[in-house]
């Protein structure tokens, strides 16, 4: 039985906790929360006690095995370290860091510590994405080469307006379409350059757009396109090769499909999904537990959330100086030929 506590009561937080208090091999031991009547809120909802900071959960609870850090992005680090420091396992919400001098600090000094560090980019937990990957790998559209997708809906409301903060959250571009680069890079390989657009700066602070452009070592190119000006969340992907496609639209009632270049059937095969008993952030969170149950490597590492970042962080960069950017360990094999 593992005891976890979860820090900060807004959305993910209150995700984790939820998922907890589901799983039989885990118990939800507290909440904890700057605004302490919201973490009293959720507690009281989920059946555990609320504190206002870190040092008075750990000074009041007997035992906690594992952190879940749920609060802006500039504050991962900090907690991240003091988790580390009393030897709890720490399951840290996406992006790591908004540097990644922090977020090789962060792993380094698990690492030192001998604690696991789990980083949380659902959306290889979902299910037609997974089932997606499975499609490629398989070679069922043969190797692939022009993917395209889209994720996004309105701005995101939090504590304090810190999303409009570039400075502490990034954007879109390194809050949001990471899952997509994570994805991409879990799919394809690595990146070798990023060249990207924004609308950031040219409109409304609330609205923002950017399409950034991939190229991988294997030669597949890749449009990732992010929105935070519209109405409704969704998420959709094409990806091409040279024997078929794979699409997927949330929007849709039967969201994805494979198709055939060959095939005389005029519509495509669907590729159906049973109903979820669980969602897709339980589905992560009791991965990672039994990860540490288990002692064995997670489907998604700290290393591979630092390289999701490495590409979201490239791309700011070509938005800044409005030239394409070549990874650096791109760059550093170019140099060893």
């Amino acid at each position: 039985m593992l005891n976890t506590l979860v820090i900060g009561a807004g959305t993910m937080g209150s995700t984790h906790a939820a998922a907890y208090v589901k799983m039989e091999d885990v118990t939800l031991v507290g909440i904890v929360d700057t605004n302490l009547a919201k973490a009293r809120d959720l507690a009281e909802k989920l059946g555990t006690k609320a504190f206002q900071t870190y040092e008075e959960a750990v000074g009041n609870l007997m035992s906690i095995d594992v952190v879940s850090v749920c609060v802006p992005t500039p504050v991962h680090k900090e907690y991240v370290m003091k988790a580390a420091d009393e030897n709890r396992h720490v399951i840290c919400e996406k992006p790591l860091a908004r540097s990644l001098s922090d977020a090789r600090d962060m792993i380094h000094y698990c690492q030192d510590k001998g604690v696991k560090l789990f980083v949380g980019h659902v959306v290889r937990f979902f299910p037609e994405y997974v089932r997606a990957k499975q499609v490629v790998d398989e070679g069922k559209i043969g190797n692939p080469a022009v993917i395209r997708t889209t994720r996004g809906g309105g701005f995101p409301i939090a504590s304090n307006d810190w999303y409009s903060d570039f400075n502490s959250s990034g954007g879109l571009v390194l809050d949001m379409i990471i899952h997509d680069f994570d994805f991409l890079r879990w799919c394809f390989g690595e990146v070798e350059r990023v060249y990207a657009k924004s609308s950031r700066t040219r409109v409304f602070e609330k609205l923002e757009y950017a399409l950034v452009t991939l190229r991988f070592e294997s030669g597949a190119i890749a449009h990732v396109e992010g929105t935070w000006a519209h109405q409704g969340f969704s998420t959709r992907f094409e990806i091409a090769g040279k024997e078929g496609i794979i699409e997927y639209d949330s929007a849709k009632v039967a969201p994805v499909v494979a198709s055939k270049k060959e095939s005389v059937s005029s519509g495509g095969v669907a590729v159906p999904e049973s109903p979820m008993k669980n969602n897709p952030y339980f589905t992560e969170l009791q991965h990672f537990i039994n990860c540490i149950n288990t002692d064995t490597k997670p489907i998604v590492s700290a290393e591979d959330a630092y390289k999701a970042m490495e590409i979201s962080l490239a791309a700011l960069e070509s938005i800044e100086t409005g030239k394409a950017v070549v990874l650096q360990g791109t760059m550093e094999k170019e140099a060893v030929q």
